[in-house]
């Protein structure tokens, strides 16, 4: 007796017509190397993956999606390819030949150990980065995007002159002069309250970028940098630091943005950058945040006094699709 063939129900015609933006899966787990000879690190990762669906099919075969990551993970580490953003173009053209698809995005997020030197004592310490990885991948091309998050202190200004006024006044009034006061103020770290905060930073580009310098450049754009490891001199000095350089989040931002077009002088116009911060509040029960995306382009023209509007904020899904 013959067996009754399975209809391909992912291919049959949807009851509703029409077509969807992304389908796929989130939150696949997967073990890949990052680096390359003696600096290859193998690592945990998450994987995200979307096709746009035609409104002519019911689905997408959800089951080819962890196939296609075995084969891509495979692949990055017989080939010694070593970047996250690698990883996720590889996925995101297989999945395009495999599901038929005229678009497909693929964003991984892994935690990478990142080693360094504590600012004082210089003792070997290692922080946890997320390292991210976007593509968006066609037929006819890819777009590729490198990110990482890093954490950091935020000394808040605002906080800090109503200190710094209320120990002026407290000086005088103890008989100080205006000149003993002002020279004082500047020699005393004043207390104002911190935030610890989480930066963003996405670069959208064909450029090799190295990935620990967009680290760099997130901690630099925060008061100051923090560390898993602290003696007591380095911890004078963090503190020290972050009170001498007080930011607000919206500052941070800014010199992230500005860092990266001062120190990537190579990224061309057409390249895309995205900047968030999120500082997490100590006097309040919210947060706050900020965020500024944009081409290259947009940003050195406004810089160079183009002007501002919302029509020069090009958003991520739109330069990944256009």
């Amino acid at each position: 007796m013959e067996r009754t063939e399975t209809p391909d129900l992912q291919a049959a015609e949807p009851e509703v017509a029409l077509g969807l933006s992304s389908v796929g899966v989130t939150g696949v787990q997967k073990a890949v190397r990052i680096g390359r000879g003696s600096r290859e690190k193998l690592i945990a990762a998450t994987i995200d993956c979307t096709v746009d669906l035609d409104p002519r099919r019911k689905g997408v075969h959800m089951s080819r999606f962890p196939e296609l990551f075995e084969e891509a993970v495979e692949g990055v580490v017989e080939d010694d390819a070593f970047l996250v953003e690698d990883l996720a173009e590889r996925v995101a053209r297989r999945v395009v030949d495999r599901h038929e698809a005229l678009l497909a995005e693929v964003r991984i997020t892994a935690r990478y150990p990142y080693e360094r030197r504590t600012p004082v004592t210089k003792l070997a310490t290692q922080e946890m980065v997320p390292l991210i990885g976007i593509a968006a991948a066609s037929r006819e091309r890819v777009r590729r995007v490198v990110g990482v998050e890093a954490t950091g202190i935020n000394a808040c200004p605002c906080a800090q002159g109503l200190v710094r006024g209320a120990a002026a006044d407290r000086l005088l009034e103890a008989g100080f002069g205006e000149g003993d006061v002002d020279r004082i103020l500047e020699l005393v770290p004043l207390a104002t309250h911190n935030q610890r905060g989480r930066g963003t930073l996405l670069v959208g580009t064909a450029e090799r970028l190295n990935a620990e310098r967009l680290v760099e450049i997130v901690e630099g754009s925060m008061s100051s940098p923090i560390y898993e490891l602290l003696k007591r001199p380095d911890e004078l000095f963090v503190v020290e630091h972050a009170h001498l350089q007080p930011r607000f989040v919206e500052d941070s931002v800014r010199v992230a943005l500005k860092s990266v077009l001062d120190e990537l002088p190579r990224l061309d116009d057409g390249d895309f950058v995205l900047s968030r911060q999120v500082n997490f509040e100590t006097i309040h029960a919210h947060e706050v945040v900020a965020e500024r995306h944009g081409t290259i382009g947009e940003l050195r023209a406004e810089l160079g006094g183009a002007g501002h509007g919302p029509a020069t904020h090009t958003e991520l899904k739109d330069w990944l699709r256009s």
